[in-house]
């Protein structure tokens, strides 16, 4: 095997792992937005909009510290640390949220790390369980869900995670 054929071999398998795993159970919720604390941390070109008492830059970056309240399957509440990120095309949003309540009727808590995108009017991401941060009925959880919201919505929006308790 060459080496070019090597290397696209272990690309190969690198996209290989990060493919959707098999899980065993679905916990499907809804969730609201209990909070929202957003500031800016770095406005590249001094250029923005004020919406209500928060300033959001045209390219720039934020802290917002959010809680969300789940209902469903999903029963509790999340605390997330999110960095946004602001331009004119859909930007980055990193975070890292601490769960507490139950999932599919085990209690406890977990860490769940979010990454995804956003623009003026939607969000993507992927949420995956942060593996050695549970606690309780919660510690052997792995699981993962994917997030699309369009636009505000007074009921929440759903989330639907697919995941095993090992």
């Amino acid at each position: 095997m060459t080496q070019s054929q090597e290397t696209q071999s272990k690309e190969t398998q690198s996209r290989d792992d990060r493919s959707p795993q098999a899980y065993s159970q679905r916990a499907v919720c809804r969730f609201t937005v209990g909070s929202w604390s957003e500031s800016v941390f770095a406005d590249i070109d001094g250029e923005g909009t004020t919406m209500g008492e928060t300033y959001y830059p045209k390219r720039g970056l934020t802290r917002a510290d959010v809680t969300y309240i789940y209902t469903g399957d999903i029963e509790g509440t999340g605390s997330v640390a999110y960095l946004i990120s602001y331009m004119p095309a859909p930007a980055p949003v990193v975070g890292f949220e601490r769960f507490e309540g139950s999932i599919g009727g085990h209690d406890g808590s977990c860490v769940l790390r979010h990454i995804g995108d956003q623009d003026a009017g939607s969000v993507t991401a992927r949420l995956e369980v942060v593996p050695g941060l549970g606690t309780g009925g919660l510690t052997a959880l792995r699981g993962e869900a994917e997030l699309r919201i369009s636009g505000h919505a007074e009921n929440g929006y759903e989330l639907v995670l697919d995941y095993d308790l090992d």
